[in-house]
């Protein structure tokens, strides 16, 4: 059976960025970043609508020059998803999607010019609530600090996130959110440590540069795994060089294995080996495709044996245990009938969909251990 696991996570402030709660008890929120030309307006909007699709809270979108702040204000009437505007260095191109509608600016204070800039950037977010987020990176720290510690460390990119902080704090400006980030796991996760004990802001969590689908899976996924179960982090970002809606995929499954939020399919099938009475894996990589689209969290599990099978199959809303010559399926703990390999997807399907229609009924899941913190 699946344990009822609870995390006690961090208290923070809590910020909103559009219609997303982040922080305090609010579900930890999944975001990814666009990777078209933002000035290639109809372009960031597929992508943008594709994250929408599988389930992105907030979508982050580079906004390079005044070209592209221009292209973000079309870009921002056209979707649904709250927007965070990425902004280095230029005061000016804040100040212009500031008016355009963003949701959330991602600009670091310190970088952006001499005080009266700086003044101008936060009291126009004031006026506006847009909230803001400092985002500090391992590889681009100040000339400075980068004197002071031999090489990139935790304690260097915290000292620089509190820098940030404090330029904020002193023009009595709260409404932020901080990241530091690092692509090496070991100096995320003691940034990340080091600094939820200092402030009550809530944390943006990441491993920058992590890699491409599978390496930076693996690394988000430890890094984020460490410090969500220690009730580190409000909202969460997976970096990959890949497709940016994989990125939400890999989110959803991290928060979904440490009970954190559930949201679409929990698909759990065995790595099948020469007792199976059926292809697992082909079976599972036909359902993972045609269900994406589902975003209700229900469990199934796809086991190719009697061994497990059985065991696993009354722990959730839909099972299979496959048999010789048919398969035994389960509703919710219970045996209910046979099915043949022929058109095995097309009914797995049929029936999965069929059951989660049912779910608005409190005793279709009473079997299955509620999940705390559920979108």
């Amino acid at each position: 059976m699946h344990s009822e696991v609870k995390i006690n996570r961090r208290i923070s402030r809590q910020i909103r960025v559009g219609n997303v709660l982040i922080g305090g008890n609010a579900p930890i929120s999944v975001q990814s970043m666009t990777n078209t030309e933002t000035c290639d307006v109809n372009a960031t909007i597929a992508q943008i609508q594709r994250l929408e699709k599988v389930g992105a809270d907030i979508v982050r979108v580079s906004v390079p020059s005044m070209d592209a702040a221009e292209a973000f204000g079309k870009i921002k009437k056209a979707v649904a998803v709250p927007l965070v505007a990425d902004i280095h260095f230029d005061y000016k191109i804040a100040l212009r999607v500031a008016e355009l509608g963003v949701d959330c600016l991602r600009i670091n204070p310190g970088n952006i010019g001499k005080e009266d800039r700086i003044r101008a950037v936060v009291e126009s977010a004031r006026d506006k609530g847009i909230p803001i987020r400092i985002g500090v990176n391992a590889g681009s720290l100040e000339k400075d600090l980068q004197k002071k510690y031999p090489e990139p460390c935790a304690e260097a990119i915290v000292e620089s996130a509190l820098r940030h902080a404090e330029i904020l704090a002193a023009l009595n400006f709260h409404d932020f959110k901080i990241s530091v980030k690092a692509s090496e796991v070991f100096m995320a996760v003691d940034a990340y440590r080091l600094l939820a004990k200092q402030i009550d802001q809530p944390l943006h969590l990441g491993v920058t540069e992590a890699g491409g689908l599978r390496s930076g899976t693996v690394k988000s996924s430890i890094a984020l795994g460490m410090l969500l179960a220690e009730g580190i982090g409000d909202t969460i970002r997976i970096s990959l060089a890949a497709d940016p809606v994989e990125e939400i995929k890999v989110g959803f499954d991290i928060l979904k294995s440490l009970h954190l939020r559930s949201k679409g399919i929990n698909l759990i099938a065995c790595p099948s080996c020469s007792r199976q009475n059926f292809d697992v894996i082909k079976t599972v990589n036909e359902l993972e495709n045609r269900l994406e689209d589902i975003l209700s969290p229900l469990d199934v599990a796809i086991i190719g044996c009697v061994v497990n099978g059985p065991g696993e199959s009354k722990a959730v809303h839909v099972g299979l245990a496959g048999g010789m010559p048919n398969h035994l399926l389960y509703i919710d703990g219970n045996p209910t009938h046979k099915l043949k390999n022929d058109n095995l997807v097309d009914e797995l399907e049929r029936i999965i969909r069929e059951r989660l229609a049912k779910e608005t009924t409190p005793a279709s899941s009473s079997r299955i251990v509620p999940i705390k913190s559920v979108a």
